[in-house]
């Protein structure tokens, strides 16, 4: 079975972790086609600096997937604390180095994906350097990943449409391939405007992710995100996304029906977020086949999906519609 998972931030890494065990037994070829729109913290200030794509979502999926040994991966983790190099992790500067050496965020990517002996491959949506721009419901345009969140807290507006800027940036070659030659074709999870819809927006992503044959499965969020999907139902999140990508259909939802425990309950109340309510009928109603199950990690100190969970989920999905 041939992957591509769509997204960007610790959610699609996360999604990598857990299905990189399948890889050379039921998947094929594993695929993650990564956002590089990230505005803030060390990306943004590396992309402004150098002119080049955000590189912080493409760390990340790149250790997700890598083989090399956990001090090598704590070391390219590290962020230093530090004058000048404060806030920066090392595989961030490394991707740096090898965009500049190599030429391009591409090129720097395979040369990386080689140097830390990934399984898999990690693809970059665009060559450029990109920004997201929203248009809020009172009519302003917010442009860049971190301003949008924070527009939306301030404003408590909703955000009425998404583009990515500039509009004509060039795709990878690579990526329309493997959307095109894909057998499942993953959404998220992580979020749903900055990430998950920012990811799919250029038009030769779109038209691909339209023309191919593959099973389309979207992953439905555990919280709701302030400033971007304040009180959003299971089935608002996936509504949202096929109005704001204009991808014609999603075939399979998988939706977490479990509740959190006392404590993780407060923590997420505190921050101003709540558990997504999985109202399937709603997603039964859209043609889109729900899959309900028990998907939080427990044991992490943030509430996030269970690779495990996730991969076995996938997995069941995979075989009930005969990709495995």
């Amino acid at each position: 079975m041939k992957v591509v998972i769509f997204g960007g931030g610790t959610g699609l890494s996360n999604i990598l972790t857990g299905l990189k065990e399948e890889y050379g037994k039921k998947i094929s070829r594993l695929t993650g086609i990564v956002t590089v729109a990230d505005s803030g913290g060390s990306s943004g200030i590396l992309r402004k600096v150098y002119d080049i794509p955000a590189v912080g979502d493409l760390r990340n999926c790149l250790l997700s997937l890598s083989k090399i040994d956990n001090y090598v991966k704590k070391a390219l983790q590290y962020r230093f604390t530090e004058g000048e190099l404060g806030g920066h992790p090392l595989g961030n500067l490394f991707l740096v180095a090898l965009t500049e050496t190599e030429g391009n965020i591409v090129k720097a990517v395979k040369k990386a994906s080689k140097i830390l002996n990934i399984v898999g491959e990690v693809i970059p949506t665009t060559f450029e350097k990109v920004e997201i721009v929203a248009q809020f419901e009172d009519g302003s345009l917010i442009e860049g990943e971190e301003e949008i969140t924070r527009y939306g807290i301030l404003s408590k507006k909703r955000i009425k449409s998404l583009k990515i800027k500039p509009e004509k940036a060039r795709v990878p070659k690579e990526a329309i391939k493997r959307i095109l030659g894909a057998d499942l074709i993953l959404f998220g999870p992580g979020s749903l405007y900055t990430s998950v819809l920012a990811s799919v927006l250029l038009k030769k992503i779109k038209e691909a992710i339209d023309k191919t044959n593959a099973l389309k499965v979207f992953i439905v969020n555990l919280l709701t995100q302030p400033g971007e999907t304040d009180n959003f139902l299971a089935s608002d999140h996936i509504k949202e996304f096929l109005r704001i990508s204009g991808i014609k259909k999603i075939d399979v939802a998988i939706v977490n029906k479990q509740k959190l425990s006392q404590e993780s309950l407060k923590k997420i109340l505190s921050e101003k977020k709540r558990l997504v309510e999985p109202d399937s009928q709603e997603i039964n109603k859209m043609g889109i086949k729900v899959y309900l199950e028990d998907l939080i990690n427990e044991k992490e100190v943030f509430v996030k999906h269970d690779p495990q969970k996730l991969k076995n989920v996938i997995l069941k999905i995979a075989k009930d519609f005969n990709l495995i």
